[in-house]
């Protein structure tokens, strides 16, 4: 008989003591499938606290400030000044299909500038048909004569103003990159005599040339104003060669010259109202008189995506380097910096698909300027 035949401790036994009923798995697994979850219920709740918070920055807002007047209508801003400013402003310009309105001022969009104490200015105008589209180009000029003869009312360096947009508002943005300047100086306004130049211009999907419009679902293959927008840009586009001199005139990419601002343009290659081409033709025009145009290009991206968002504080990166702002620290812009990414990323994954129809947060619809 093996010495081990009658051990107290059963090592003779075929089951040992390490071994786990099927039972006592199950249970096992269920209190670990509870912790999971709790520990990712709590890393969401977190997250929507993390971004309710991030999207809500401290600032005073100033609505509805006249800039100026289209006949017997007011053109209004709206002005977002952060509790600790960097002595710098960003105009978002509020326009798709250059159309404008109060509905379109999303102040949660401006917490990646707002964050770094940039003064955020969302500019409105008189949409079109009812204003033609040059006025509405006047009109944006007048917004910033009126911002920087105001700078030291809103606490901002006059000479440190950027300027956002996307579509019809990338449009307007460029116009203001390559037009911007003094006023008459004869004007009668002192505000009119003010120069209307900008230091930076960051824009998704710019209108760039509007004589040549091809691969757009726009072009109506003639070199003619677009489609849909015909009665918006006035009697002048009735006619081709009234067209051709009108369409240069309001077109970006004719306006190229040295000197102009850093220029940030993101643009998706599957964009078939506005095509890429927009803004390669624009580039390369503007970097061949030795101006500095970065051009990133999203792939697959039509005009207009949820995720946009996360391209927001890019674009205070941009700003960050060639505005020069200052007031912030290094340490806490690589804080917000970190902090505005992770909290756009999670927004941005909790978006529906539905949103892509919303052309993202500069445009008003997917299919329009």
């Amino acid at each position: 008989m093996s010495p081990f035949a009658k051990h107290p401790c059963g090592l003779n036994d075929s089951s040992t003591d390490t071994e786990m009923s099927p039972k006592r798995q199950a249970g096992w697994r269920k209190k670990l499938l509870i912790a999971v979850g709790l520990l990712l219920a709590s890393l969401l709740l977190a997250g929507v606290a993390v971004s309710w918070w991030w999207f809500k920055p401290r600032y005073e807002r100033i609505p509805n400030v006249e800039y100026g007047r289209r006949g017997d209508e007011p053109l209004l801003l709206d002005v977002f000044r952060p509790s600790r400013q960097n002595g710098a402003a960003v105009l978002v310009m509020i326009s798709g299909s250059w159309k404008s309105s109060a509905r379109s001022v999303r102040s949660f969009l401006y917490a990646p500038f707002l964050r770094r104490g940039y003064t955020v200015f969302a500019v409105r105008h008189i949409s079109q048909p009812k204003c033609l589209i040059g006025d509405i180009v006047a009109d944006i000029h007048r917004a910033v004569r009126f911002i920087r003869y105001h700078a030291s009312d809103y606490g901002i360096d006059p000479d440190q103003i950027g300027v956002v947009g996307g579509s019809s508002g990338g449009h307007l943005a460029l116009m203001l990159a390559t037009r911007g300047g003094p006023g008459p100086a004869d004007a009668d306004d002192p505000i009119d005599r003010t120069s209307s130049a900008v230091q930076c211009v960051a824009c998704f999907f710019p209108v760039t040339d509007l004589l040549n419009l091809e691969g757009s679902t726009e072009d109506p293959g003639d070199g003619g104003p677009p489609i849909h927008y015909k009665r918006g840009f006035g009697p002048r586009a009735e006619t081709l060669a009234e067209w051709r001199v009108l369409g240069r005139e309001l077109s970006p990419i004719y306006h190229i010259h040295p000197g102009m601002p850093p220029i940030l343009i993101i643009h998706g290659d599957a964009d078939t109202l506005v095509p890429l081409s927009q803004s390669t033709r624009f580039a390369e025009r503007a970097r061949a008189v030795g101006c500095e145009v970065s051009l990133e290009v999203r792939p697959g991206k039509p005009h207009g995506w949820p995720t946009m968002i996360l391209d927001l504080p890019h674009m205070a990166d941009w700003f960050d380097e060639h505005l020069r702002a200052s007031a912030s620290s290094c340490f806490v812009q690589s804080a917000a910096r970190w902090l505005s990414r992770s909290t756009l990323t999670f927004w941005a994954a909790s978006r529906s698909v539905a949103d892509v129809r919303q052309g993202g947060p500069f445009v008003g619809a997917e299919r329009s300027f």
